[in-house]
């Protein structure tokens, strides 16, 4: 099980960048514009850079529903290797047995 306080810490990520998003996006379309003069260029990019940092997307870690875990996440189903197994193993997940050999 992970720490309580880094699965709080990547909720509020997720929803800073939900809350931020359509604004980094302006801002990201308006640096990006080439045609635009080079000072409001830059001062979108300072404006950017005031926004809150763990409002950006990238700053996101994929971790499981379940436990927490933030390595060995399966993306499809959001959780991750071990509670899969165990859900397997315990007879949760139709159709999928614990492979034996």
């Amino acid at each position: 099980m992970a720490k309580t306080s880094a699965v709080q810490r990547n909720l509020k990520r997720i929803k800073l960048s939900k809350k931020f998003a359509k604004k980094r996006m302006e801002l990201k379309k308006i640096i990006n514009n080439k045609k635009l003069p080079l000072a409001e260029r830059f001062s979108a990019q300072l404006k950017l850079n005031k926004l809150p940092k763990n409002s950006s997307k990238i700053r996101i870690r994929n971790r499981c529903e379940i436990t927490g875990r933030p390595h060995g996440v399966y993306r499809k189903l959001k959780i991750s290797r071990i509670a899969l197994r165990d859900m397997a193993s315990s007879g949760k997940i139709p159709g999928m047995i614990k492979s034996s050999w």
